[in-house]
């Protein structure tokens, strides 16, 4: 039987790398537009491929169905809330990022700050990679690859080892592509994946309805629905890891960092040949995001329902679920898959990374003259060190305390608020200096670890809703109190053609109203049953919050219609002025 499951898995695998080269072949890589942005070459639907592979790993299969197992339907807005963020994407972040041309979201930072912002960025971009994101790829990967292929009771190792071998097996792979073929290579091997991930990932929670209907889906399905109504509801009360307060506030500016600054998922719409093509692979990509909750949260609720409390570890809900329902002559297909899931993350993590450190760390602090070859070189020596970084810190996740994908969006936020705050202030504000940045970090990260020390177990997405606004106002502040000597306006590098998709309208409204049908389908509205558990409080957070979201909106105009924000805060409000 294993010979069976491990001659599929090759076969699927070595067809995906033989695709990649053939399809990477002619591209020139020994300059960095070529190696890091595939010549920004990239169509719509290779750049939709590209984004959902990069964020559909192992790291969300698992993570997202054992909360789901745990939890309810209500994490499923981690999927179905993202097409917000990718259509903000789509119509304020592409458009200008495609007309200055960067490579990178530091770079941008350079021309709207200054040198050290960007260097300080990069930073916290490489440390959340190396230490969060990267080795809890390779931990959940492992996890799957665990099961299907029972590599651990067959070897007769801990779980330790066999995450750490399983680690350096998908270490050395992902370096062979991001290392011999680039950007390119990357995004290729996903638009393939992509289609085998839609295939296997629909297959599980098919198969499964099967096995709850005892060979009826049918049956299945209304056991799905009648069983427990409760587990289908997504709208989340107080002690919901999403409570439906945040949803448009900590969650939507969450989402915004991921899906509109974070450089490992925005590195393929930079590559857009042009802003028609950026678009239709963004929106593509959020359409389905909708439907990602088929897969990614669906397979928990099946798993709960078959399985009870049985299982000790809700992260093993996933995992679990695939051996008992696949048959065993698609479990090397869907191991290739999601193997081919794991290795994506990875290689456009790693990707981003290197494109990081050397375009914003290498060439201008050692080495400013390097010509272009120098460069790639550098880049494919610190993706190996990376790599190694990573496979060395991932077994060591089996001892974290939260859930997989919680502990995961939860590390984040030590860098996603103050980078979303920055690319945002430097959009759409003329006089904040280079001096706003270093602040906020420092206030930011004093605040946010504060929170965790202070606030304990409250809910981190509360926590971003506060310190969003927060961040944006401090830069502010500093803006108010030493602004710029001269205004920025955004330079066009013409690289790319700028005109727009001409139905990106109708169908981001398309987007939407699908979205809200969702949400409606799963609550007591639809098919599910309240929970309980609402309480005023979240009510009064909310309006508080936005309360609070628009006084800083309104500080920020109030300054705004101020030349160069050169008068004092006292004669901004001239009713604090004595009278006479």
């Amino acid at each position: 039987m294993i010979w069976i499951i491990l001659a599929s898995f090759l076969m699927y695998s070595i067809f995906v790398m033989w695709f990649s080269w053939y399809k990477t072949r002619g591209t020139d890589l020994s300059s960095s537009d070529g190696y890091f942005l595939g010549g920004r070459s990239l169509t719509g639907i290779v750049i939709a491929s590209s984004l959902i592979l990069t964020n559909l790993s192992t790291e969300q299969v698992v993570g997202l169905n054992g909360q789901a197992f745990g939890e309810s339907m209500v994490v499923m807005a981690w999927e179905v809330t993202a097409p917000i963020a990718l259509i903000l994407m789509a119509f304020v972040f592409l458009p200008r990022y495609l007309k200055l041309g960067i490579t990178t979201i530091p770079d941008f930072l350079e021309q709207r700050f200054d040198l050290r912002t960007r260097q300080i960025v990069s930073v916290l971009f490489l440390l959340g990679y190396a230490t969060v994101f990267l080795p809890t790829v390779l931990y959940s990967g492992a996890l799957v690859i665990d099961s299907i292929f029972s590599l651990s009771s067959v070897m007769d190792i801990s779980p330790f080892m066999i995450v750490l071998c399983i680690s350096i097996a998908i270490g050395i792979i992902s370096c062979g592509y991001v290392i011999l073929g680039g950007l390119k290579a990357c995004a290729m091997s996903d638009t393939i994946n992509g289609i085998g991930l839609i295939i296997g990932g629909l297959l599980i929670p098919i198969l499964a309805l099967f096995v709850l209907g005892r060979g009826d889906f049918a049956s299945g399905v209304g056991e799905l629905v009648s069983a427990n109504p409760t587990k289908l509801n997504a709208i989340g009360n107080d002690q919901a890891s999403v409570p439906w307060a945040v949803l448009l506030t900590g969650l939507l500016f969450n989402n915004l960092f991921y899906w509109c600054t974070n450089q490992s998922i925005i590195q393929r719409t930079l590559a857009a040949k042009n802003l028609a093509e950026g678009q239709k692979g963004v929106l593509f990509a959020g359409m389905f995001k909708i439907f990602g909750a088929a897969f990614l949260v669906l397979p928990g609720i099946i798993a709960y329902l078959l399985y009870g409390d049985v299982l000790a570890n809700a992260d093993m809900a996933y995992p679990s679920l695939v051996i008992d329902v696949m048959p065993v002559a698609l479990s090397g297909f869907l191991a290739a898959v999601l193997f081919g899931a794991i290795l994506s993350s990875f290689n456009n993590v790693l990707n981003s990374s290197i494109t990081l450190f050397t375009l914003d760390i290498y060439k201008p602090i050692f080495k400013p003259n390097a010509k272009e070859p120098e460069l790639v070189k550098a880049g494919r020596i610190f993706a190996a060190c990376l790599a190694i970084t990573a496979v060395v810190i991932a077994p060591f996740i089996l001892y974290a305390p939260q859930g997989l994908y919680y502990f995961l969006q939860e590390m984040n936020g030590f860098y996603s608020l103050p980078i979303i705050a920055m690319v945002i202030v430097g959009f759409f504000s003329k006089y904040v200096p280079a001096s706003a940045p270093k602040v906020l970090v420092a206030v930011h990260v004093v605040l946010y670890a504060g929170s965790k020390v202070v606030l304990g177990e409250v809910n981190f997405l509360y926590v971003l809703s506060v310190l969003f606004p927060i961040n944006v106002l401090v830069m502010l502040i500093v803006g108010r109190l030493k602004p710029r000597e001269t205004s920025f306006v955004l330079p066009t590098a013409n690289k790319v053609d700028l005109t727009p998709w001409k139905y990106a309208k109708p169908f981001s409204a398309f987007i939407l109203l699908t979205m809200l049908g969702v949400y409606t389908f799963f609550s007591p509205l639809g098919v599910a049953e309240s929970s309980g558990g609402y309480t005023i409080y979240q009510f009064i957070f909310f309006i508080v919050t936005l309360a609070f979201i628009g006084g800083v909106v309104l500080f920020w105009k109030k300054t705004d219609r101020i030349r160069g924000g050169r008068v004092p805060l006292n004669q901004m409000y001239p009713f604090n002025q004595k009278s006479g």
